[in-house]
């Protein structure tokens, strides 16, 4: 089978070869899927490049952990009519070996969820990590109807799922964004409001759009360099679900600008996802998906044989919504 992998860390264009490894055979509980699409995620390319400090899991890595395709064999105590089913994938690569950036994959049976037949291959391999991230980081603290929803970041790709799952739910929506394009795609998702966090105050502009009430449920990609915006527009007993502090993975915070206001604050991994939030989140979006009520932003496709740049172009600044290699 084509496929892409490394066997050392550094730049996508140093260590990502492209090549023809052996065609996997599913074991038991397993299925092989024959990948179609295969996402690709900021985690993935920290992996890559051994961002803080990660060293190389196994002596040959196939990366990515997100994709879609169709099951064309199953393993020992597999239904063989999971054969044939379109379906996308979750956790593929992690604390395995082999990811979706191949031709083949084979993984728990778990782990490939039926895709809907009006869902494409390229959108469903932007659910996995986006997806149930931005599920997790919103509800993990109840319902949001009626509620008033922050999304940190409203250009990204789980940004983009949290505005949509946000809106669906019955919450009125802020985004804050960067570039007149960002602020774009978040209104067209359905944020009632954006905020230029580059040329606006983002905390006296939420103070002002809420009454001064303030924010009761923060979708947060950034939580170091947040965390004071944060703090002041939180209602009492608000919630954030943060997912990712790549600006400031290490900083200080005042402890009772958030304490005094009895917040509650969840560090969202999405390879980790309990059962039940896992199956909460795949409850929903497959609701959604069968409804036509899910747009999946992907804004670039790679071929396979141009991995590295799509894994620069998700390292580069300003990217907008999924990346995605079709294979």
């Amino acid at each position: 089978m084509r496929a892409v992998w490394f066997e050392a860390l550094g730049p996508a264009a140093d260590v990502l070869q492209v090549g023809t490894l052996d065609t996997p055979r599913p074991n038991t509980d397993e299925v092989l899927v024959r990948v179609h699409a295969s996402g690709v995620n900021p985690s993935d390319t920290k992996k890559r490049a051994g961002w803080g400090g990660g060293g190389l899991e196994f002596p040959r890595i196939i990366p990515h952990s997100d994709g879609a395709g169709v099951i064309e064999a199953v393993g020992p105590n597999v239904d063989s009519g999971r054969i044939g089913q379109r379906v996308w994938i979750y956790n593929a690569q992690f604390g395995r070996a082999d990811g979706t950036a191949a031709e083949y994959v084979a993984l728990p049976s778990a782990l490939a969820v039926t895709l809907p037949d009006t869902t494409s291959f390229a959108a469903g391999a932007c659910l996995g990590v986006p997806a149930c991230t931005a599920h997790n980081a919103l509800f993990w603290n109840g319902p949001v109807d009626g509620l008033t929803v922050l999304v940190q970041g409203g250009g990204g790709a789980v940004s983009g799922y949290a505005i949509q799952l946000a809106v669906a739910a019955g919450a009125r929506v802020i985004a804050t964004t960067s570039s007149p394009e960002k602020a774009e795609l978040a209104r067209r998702l359905g944020a009632d409001l954006t905020i230029d966090y580059k040329q606006e105050d983002v905390a006296a502009a939420v103070l002002e759009a809420t009454d001064g009430r303030g924010i009761d449920r923060i979708v947060e990609v950034d939580f170091g360099a947040n965390a004071e915006i944060d703090a002041r527009v939180l209602v009492a007993k608000g919630a954030i679900g943060t997912y990712s502090s790549t600006r400031r993975p290490r900083f200080e915070f005042d402890y009772y600008g958030f304490g005094y206001k009895g917040a509650r604050i969840n560090f969202v991994q999405v390879y980790m996802l309990s059962p039940a939030e896992r199956a909460a989140a795949i409850g929903k979006l497959t609701s959604l998906m069968a409804q036509d009520r899910l747009t999946h932003s992907i804004t670039e496709t790679y071929p396979l044989n141009r991995i590295a740049d799509a894994h620069g172009a998700q390292e580069g600044q300003g990217r907008i919504g999924n990346i995605v290699v079709e294979i």
